[in-house]
């Protein structure tokens, strides 16, 4: 099976049924397959081979998703990215990925015309109304109009390339670039068969079915935004397209008007969501589970979440974009276990094991390693950074994903995360986990997110700085802040520094972005 079977399936299956809704625009299946079918020939005719690359410099909308199926159907790799970015790192990654095509909106042409210059790219689509004249460009051959790739006057006809041998299931469908804590981001290469395994994996835990309407605000540039639109319609689900998380409110009122049943989020959404002194006022009888990944929950907010809308199945989630999914705490087993992001996803088996390779008995701290199809191919470019996270398991061409996470396992053989390698503070001789202090401070009263980082210390190595951002009702100060420190953490894990702000730094994927806070 590919990728873009999902939407020919869906398509023959469910025709009529709608797939997208995104701002006034609902979008049957059998649509947006037709125009995925035409932008696939269109692309074919311009002359991408089997294995092009597509960048896609869309925000979350229909021709996005239109865009990715149709660089499938014709044997191409999609590339979506964040429209946000500058051209300094666009540039990067068309010259790093070799993409021969980019499909943007004319709004982003500057971005673009720089970004360009050098690299491999040959076409240009441009999304939006047709323009009168095309954006001036220093490439030769560039500028074609997406109405006119996709409209249904071609003069040749369109059919499904399904039947075109232009990719098997060992090729590449994907390459995901990850944000990086620094240098360039790296593109983690995703096989068609490590999309589907995951798909089919994600679907199984959380029991999707067409009956789903799963409302996506996360960017589809980052794995846990794209796959909710890949799950959605590996089922034939309807999915609710929103622009951003910007706006909570506006999130919870859509929530509630398209009746959805499953939302994905990150911890800072979960944050901005309980500060709304009418979240639990709003009718989401229908929501059946929410979501949640790129970091642990504070325990704190699990437990306001099972008292705002006990109703809904609150599913803790671990992954990286080199696996997507690795770990899910069924929602039976929060309230015993909300600390622990769970056990194995179907079809995928992990390790925690120390330095030389030997699995750790319970309870010890020792790196997460990662064996299954969900396993993706390494890194674009970039053999030496592959070979070291992706080493050779049991078999011929298996490999393990050393992810570089610290855990420990209960005795049952549940998962709880500790911290990124780099992320440990190191002082007066102990070695401290940032999430065990943020956790403590997020059960203050009036705490809506903290991070933790180490700052070099002559006296410790290390010395704990935290950043706290609070609802300003609260009036919280330094002092009250680092009092419940004391009262409730180690001596040697008491911040020696807290600094509050209005707000912490996010990366695109909604995470808390600790390189800007001094990390």
């Amino acid at each position: 099976m590919l990728v873009q079977h999902f939407l020919e399936t869906a398509a023959a299956q469910h025709p009529h049924k709608t797939a997208l809704i995104c701002g006034k625009q609902r979008m049957p299946y059998e649509q947006i397959n037709e125009l995925s079918n035409r932008l696939a020939r269109s692309l074919v005719e311009l002359g991408l081979p089997r294995g092009g690359r597509v960048a896609i410099l869309l925000d979350n909308s229909v021709e996005a998703v239109v865009s990715l199926f149709a660089t499938l159907k014709a044997g191409g790799i999609f590339i979506v990215l964040n429209p946000t970015l500058k051209s300094r790192k666009l540039g990067f990654i068309l010259k790093d990925s070799g993409a021969r095509a980019v499909i943007a909106r004319i709004r982003n042409a500057h971005t673009v015309r720089e970004a360009i210059s050098g690299t491999s790219v040959q076409h240009v689509i441009w999304v939006d109304e047709r323009p009168s004249e095309p954006p001036a460009m220093t490439v030769p051959e560039l500028g074609y109009a997406w109405h006119d790739l996709v409209s249904a006057e071609r003069k040749n006809p369109v059919s499904s390339p399904r039947a075109s041998p232009r990719a098997v299931d060992v090729d590449l469908a994907a390459i995901i670039y990850t944000s990086g804590t620094t240098g360039d981001p790296k593109g983690v290469m995703a096989a068609h068969y490590n999309m589907v395994a995951v798909s089919r994996s994600v679907i199984e835990y959380l029991n999707n079915t067409p009956d789903d309407i799963i409302l996506n605000s996360l960017p589809m540039s980052y794995g846990y935004g794209l796959y909710q639109v890949l799950t959605a319609f590996l089922v034939g689900a309807t999915v609710v397209l929103e622009p951003s998380f910007a706006f909570p409110y506006r999130v919870m009122e859509r929530a509630v008007q398209e009746k959805v049943t499953g939302i994905p989020m990150v911890p800072t959404m979960v944050a901005a969501f309980l500060q709304m002194t009418d979240f639990p006022t709003f009718d989401l009888c229908r929501l059946r589970y929410i979501t949640n990944a790129a970091a642990a929950l504070p325990v704190a907010h699990v437990r306001r979440l099972m008292e705002i809308i006990p109703h809904v199945g609150i599913v803790s989630m671990y992954g990286l974009t080199e696996c997507q999914r690795v770990s899910y705490l069924p929602p039976k087993m929060l309230a015993q276990r909300p600390g622990s992001v769970g056990t194995a996803i179907p079809n995928c088996e992990v390790f925690v094991l120390d330095e030389e390779g030997r699995e750790f008995k319970a309870g010890q701290v020792g790196e997460l390693v990662v064996r299954g199809s969900n396993v993706t191919q390494g890194y674009w470019n970039a053999p030496e950074e592959t070979a070291k996270f992706f080493r050779p398991g049991k078999y011929r061409g298996e490999a393990l994903l050393y992810t570089g996470d610290l855990f420990r396992k209960d005795e049952e053989g549940y998962l709880y995360f500790v911290a990124r390698k780099d992320d440990i503070i190191k002082t007066r001789g102990a070695r401290v986990s940032p999430q065990e202090i943020e956790n403590r401070v997020c059960e203050m009263k009036g705490v809506v997110e903290s991070a933790v980082i180490g700052v070099p210390d002559d006296l410790l190595g290390q010395a704990i700085k935290l950043f706290v951002a609070g609802n300003p009702a609260q009036h919280l100060t330094e002092d009250s802040i680092l009092k419940h420190c004391k009262t409730h953490l180690e001596a040697f894990m008491v911040p020696k520094y807290v600094e509050l702000r209005e707000s912490l730094p996010k990366t695109s994927s909604g995470k808390i972005d600790k390189q800007q806070l001094g990390g």
